[in-house]
């Protein structure tokens, strides 16, 4: 049973991470995106559709990161070009991607694809106990394990990691650099909805293999309120999203072992439970706002 729970924390996480990962791109460069939710549901009907029409998953999920990543401009030009506020425009963005995605995926709902199946790595998935929980998954998780500590190097160990870090904290330094914070701006909101993307394809195309209207299920905001949990920092992040996962993954093994528990108190477990990681951080204070997104937090600022 302990086995199966961690198991399904890597699995029902994995969707999250690549959410929680792009929104911490975009927020290092002082965009708030709670269109994140949007983008994650477009990426999840675009890979279906296009796995769907190809059999290709990989086709699929590249399919699925494109389609996040032009959910995200929409935000990135109404926030960046436009200078809108910008928790009303990620909300406009996500109500829009819900409606779009609900049209347009009506003809899939009972669809069957053949997409990602996990895939055991040889001799590291039979190692005891770890082997099943870590190395017998779908190629997407598999990557998310080595996009977390890729994107912790770019950060805080490259040149154009702090370029992107300065965007979000001292612009002015930024055009001391000869950059435009703008243009920076939009490739990381770009790349934020691109990772939303392929989160989207993780879950209909490798977690459940269907397409259903809203699948996502506020995914997308929760990753939002994970990159606060975490503090802006990818390790942090991986954690939030796997803390979300394993609480998800408890409320299916409580009800195949056949407990007597509301499965409507069930799925708020995972929801409840990020509440109340937010409230411990914010509490214990070990979170610091990048100085771009203060005025958008506190309400004093929009683009």
């Amino acid at each position: 049973m302990i086995v199966d729970l961690l198991t399904g924390t890597v699995r029902a996480g994995t969707a999250v991470l690549y959410a929680s990962v792009g929104e911490l791109i975009a927020e290092r460069a002082g965009v708030v995106n709670l269109g994140t939710e949007g983008s994650m549901l477009s990426g999840a009907l675009g890979a279906f559709v296009v796995t769907a029409w190809t059999g290709n998953p990989w086709m699929g999920a590249l399919a699925g990161g494109i389609c996040g990543a032009m959910m995200s401009f929409i935000h990135a030009f109404l926030v960046i070009t436009r200078n809108a506020n910008q928790l009303a425009s990620g909300l406009t963005v996500m109500f829009f991607a819900m409606g779009v995605t609900a049209f347009f995926g009506r003809g899939y709902v009972q669809t069957q694809i053949n997409g990602f199946e996990p895939w055991a790595v040889p001799l590291l998935s039979d190692i005891p106990f770890i082997g099943r929980i870590i190395f017998h998954h779908d190629p997407l998780t598999y990557i998310s394990f080595i996009l977390v500590p890729a994107l912790w190097y770019f950060l805080f160990k490259t040149r154009r990691g702090i370029i992107l870090r300065a965007t979000g904290e001292r612009e002015d330094a930024v055009y001391a650099n000869g950059l435009s914070p703008k243009f920076i701006r939009y490739l990381a909101v770009l790349a934020g909805g691109f990772l939303a993307g392929i989160g989207g394809a993780q879950l209909s195309i490798a977690y459940t293999h269907t397409w259903v209207e809203n699948m996502t299920q506020g995914k997308g905001i929760v990753a939002v309120a994970l990159v606060i949990f975490a503090a802006w920092r990818p390790m942090r992040a991986m954690l939030g999203a796997y803390l979300f996962g394993g609480a998800q993954a408890l409320q299916l093994i409580v009800q195949q072992q056949g407990y007597e528990v509301s499965p409507y108190l069930l799925l708020m477990v995972p929801y409840v439970l990020t509440l109340v990681a937010l409230f411990i951080v914010e509490r214990r204070r070990v979170s610091r706002v990048p100085e771009a997104l203060s005025g958008v937090f506190t309400g004093s600022g929009g683009g």
